[in-house]
């Protein structure tokens, strides 16, 4: 079977579903292909940030946003070496969404397609996986090849976007390779139970032996370990008791929740990477959100910047489209690159630094138990100058966007 449409967007991720829906909203007819049967994915990130929340407001989506269970997260704390540092304060945000929030992306997602199936012009295909891409007598992509459980599906679009993550097969079908810039650190992803008593807002538990970050999901804390790149392995090794002897040296509190972490199939490794393209389009076609640029966890912003690229693409594309004109069509494409290339290598910028000096998978000592004198007084001064800044950097990121 083989459909027409405008524009055909490979993956029904953050960056993909959002496109679609803004696409669809200025009547352009978009088909949205997504691989699996549902959003249901653990290792999708949960963090939906302040700039996010205010473009949820500008769609009219806040009251639907409301109604699915999320924790509000006014503040950000860390523990360095036992010692808790009031590291980001959101409330110096403009008003009203002075908050970052965690919400699990499948009930993100959930909400963004349905909002998607009210215009006529949005489809969104679950099950459907993209093998590869159509090109024109002139090679011009014209659109993708994929398969469903009811066989062989053709679409043809006059643009096709990647938006199908950091293994893009759109971005391997055309040949692009992301230029790599490396990270000492990958993730051991683990569920553990959720404590009798809450934890306090904590952005991380930062050790001389190790870093752990702690997600509360209903029912539970979404965990994940950072450990040396290519050392999952030998972890595996030291046992499960070792694991769990070293996620209560890290987070005391915990230790009763990690006695119960069953195994190590309960544990997966979750590969950091920091990669970006140096050319996100190319005729007939053009890359966005991890597809164009994979973002470390670090500070939770991948989704952040899927959400902004997806913004600008649609309004950057959508009036090229209503035109008709290749060439105006690939012109916005290129443009879509030009908006967002910088703000993501700034940000790429800082995350590579922290995994240079604390997110090494190492631990690090940053602070002594109790702080010495002169880190008290540093603290005290740097630390008000710092955290609106900070507040500002992860809530927004460089270049925000809004619909209008």
């Amino acid at each position: 079977m083989t459909l027409r449409t405008q524009v055909c967007i490979a993956g029904g991720g953050p960056a993909g579903v959002l496109l679609g829906l803004l696409l669809a909203r200025e009547r352009v007819d978009v088909v949205v292909l997504e691989k699996h049967d549902d959003f249901f994915r653990d290792f999708r990130g949960d963090t939906v940030h302040p700039s996010t929340l205010n473009l949820i407001d500008d769609l009219g989506l806040r009251s639907a946003f409301d109604t699915i269970a999320h924790k509000p997260l006014p503040k950000l704390d860390a523990v360095v070496n036992g010692v808790r540092v009031h590291a980001i304060d959101f409330t110096s945000l403009p008003k009203p969404n002075r908050f970052l929030t965690l919400m699990p992306q499948w009930d993100l997602l959930d909400m963004l397609a349905e909002a998607g199936r009210q215009h006529p012009s949005f489809h969104l295909i679950m099950g459907a996986e993209v093998t590869g891409v159509r090109r024109d007598a002139d090679g011009r992509v014209s659109g993708v090849h994929a398969r469903t459980a009811e066989g062989d599906l053709g679409v043809e679009a006059s643009l096709t976007v990647a938006a199908d993550g950091r293994d893009s097969t759109v971005r391997e079908a055309l040949g692009m390779q992301p230029r790599d810039y490396g990270v000492p650190a990958d993730v051991a992803w683990f569920r553990l139970p959720e404590p009798p008593t809450p934890l306090p807002d904590t952005l991380a538990w930062i050790s001389e032996e190790t870093m752990l970050v702690t997600f509360p999901r209903p029912g539970y804390l979404q965990s994940g370990m950072l450990i040396p790149k290519g050392s999952f392995d030998a972890l595996r090794a030291e046992g499960i008791d070792a694991f769990r002897a070293r996620i209560a040296r890290a987070v005391p509190r915990l230790a009763a929740q990690a006695a119960e972490l069953g195994s190590f199939e309960n544990v997966k490794l979750l590969s950091v990477q920091i990669n970006r393209l140096d050319r996100w389009h190319t005729p007939g076609a053009l890359l966005i959100g991890d597809a164009a640029h994979a973002m470390s966890p670090a500070f939770g912003v991948g989704i952040n910047y899927a959400v902004q690229d997806a913004v600008a693409a649609a309004r950057l594309l959508a009036p090229a489209l209503r035109s008709g004109a290749e060439s105006v069509i690939d012109r916005a494409a290129t443009a879509v690159q030009g908006r967002r290339e910088r703000p993501t290598a700034m940000m790429q910028r800082i995350q590579r630094a922290v995994h240079a000096r604390i997110a090494t998978g190492r631990g690090v000592k940053i602070l002594d138990d109790p702080p010495t004198r002169r880190q008290r007084i540093a603290m005290r001064l740097a630390l008000p100058l710092l955290r609106p800044l900070a507040a500002r950097i992860v809530g927004y990121g460089f270049r925000p966007e809004r619909l209008r």
